[in-house]
């Protein structure tokens, strides 16, 4: 039934749909925005392969340690103030 997919009527009524949904003058800000972010999208993932691809030695993943605890402030594990 859905054989072949989109075929070229297909596209022509889709782009009328567009046309009449955004207006012909919202249409190129529209596409500007839709290419930027595809552009941002194409180099996170290029930017998260490369991480991936250099090795989990390169960078710490825990994060900054936390600040030690002096000796005078004892810790309070139940929630009460002392």
């Amino acid at each position: 039934m859905l054989r072949n997919g989109l075929e070229p009527w297909h596209l022509l009524i889709v782009a009328i749909v567009a046309i009449v949904l955004f207006g012909s003058k919202k249409l190129p800000d529209t596409a500007r925005s839709l290419g930027r972010s595809m552009r941002i999208l194409k180099s996170e993932a290029r930017a998260l392969k490369e991480e991936s691809a250099a090795g989990p030695d390169s960078g710490d993943p825990a994060g900054p340690a936390a600040p030690p605890v002096s000796p005078s402030e004892p810790a309070a594990t139940d929630g009460r103030a002392r």
